[in-house]
């Protein structure tokens, strides 16, 4: 991947060029496809998937400290842990390890990403989090470096840092940038009750072993007119692309879940998918306009909806002239 770090490394500046803080922007996602095999040895499932980053992101701010801490902007959510098992935290602490510094940091996130919704939120804060303390420490880790400290974090947390799009195997780390032309629009539809991700993917094995549903061709393969349209910019082809393993077991753990899906495609949506392990539904538009009317309907019927569009940049740092006046995003 090329590395898609930004010079400007921090919103102030000690004296002899040593930041004081840093603030990172990195994305949300979507798995436009996701190809998942049968159990393995080691506990975990071989995937292949096809991620696309969003302009929906989680803002993470690092400042110089004692010690390594978390903090929320607004309202503290008792799903967010803000201990040391929050990825953000778990994040800095392993760079710091790594590297033998003794330094602390404070960690501020602003969250925008659904909790819990199969968007990967917690991986763009740990993507964040790392290129943020990189920076504040000075430290310069190689990019393949900050690349291998990310996929010990998580699965997603690799693709947070590359952005873009990008074809994910092995759990989803390893890598391969694909082509996408022009933007694609979404509305995403998120639900206050989250999925265990290990949970869905316990209730896969079981629907595979019970026969409802068929084991998995191996080896795993994302279709060819999927990879075509993102790189012909086709999201009429995309929609009729899109698939995920993992909606059967979300269906079963939330029926309610395909009412969502339905209901998108009657205000104009051309395709829906269950993002990740859920609960999260992700709507294909034909355009911004068109995501902005289809929000607007499902809003007027009392959900939550979202309006994002991709590709989008990986973790980066931030640079006044990104920042609206309350401090979001342009």
């Amino acid at each position: 991947m090329t590395e898609p770090r930004t010079p400007e490394a921090a919103e102030s500046v000690l004296p002899g060029g040593v930041p004081d803080r840093v603030l990172v922007r990195a994305p949300g996602k979507v798995n436009l496809a996701l190809h998942v095999g049968p159990l393995g040895a080691d506990g975990y499932h071989e995937l292949a998937t096809v991620f696309l980053a969003l302009d929906l992101v989680d803002d993470v701010l690092a400042e110089r400290a004692e010690s390594v801490s978390v903090h929320l902007t607004g309202e503290v959510r008792d799903d967010v842990p803000l201990d040391e098992s929050n990825l953000a935290h778990r994040a800095a602490t392993l760079l710091r390890d790594r590297s033998g510094i003794t330094e602390g940091v404070r960690l501020t996130i602003t969250k925008r990403i659904p909790v819990a919704g199969g968007m990967g939120g917690g991986s763009a804060d740990a993507a964040a989090a790392l290129l943020a303390c990189d920076a504040l420490w000075g430290l310069d880790t190689p990019w393949d470096e900050l690349l291998a400290l990310a996929a010990e974090l998580g699965a997603d947390v690799p693709f947070a840092l590359t952005g873009g799009a990008a074809l994910g195997r092995d759990r989803g780390d390893r890598l391969e940038a694909v082509p996408a032309s022009g933007s694609f629009h979404l509305v995403l539809v998120p639900s206050e009750d989250g999925i265990s991700t290990p949970k869905c993917y316990r209730a896969l094995d079981l629907l595979r072993q019970e026969g409802a549903l068929p084991d998995p061709e191996l080896p795993l393969a994302v279709a060819d007119g999927l990879l075509a349209a993102l790189a012909e910019g086709d999201a009429g082809a995309l929609a009729a692309e899109l698939t995920n393993d993992l909606e059967a077991a979300a269906l079963v753990l939330r029926p309610d879940l395909a009412d969502t899906i339905r209901a998108g495609a009657f205000a104009g949506a051309i395709g829906g998918v269950v993002s990740g392990s859920g609960p999260t539904i992700a709507l294909l538009t034909g355009s911004r306009e068109a995501a902005e009317e289809v929000a607007k309907t499902l809003r007027a019927e009392g959900r939550a909806a979202l309006v994002a569009s991709g590709p989008a940049r990986g973790a980066h740092i931030v640079n006044d002239h990104e920042l609206d006046s309350d401090g979001g995003p342009r």
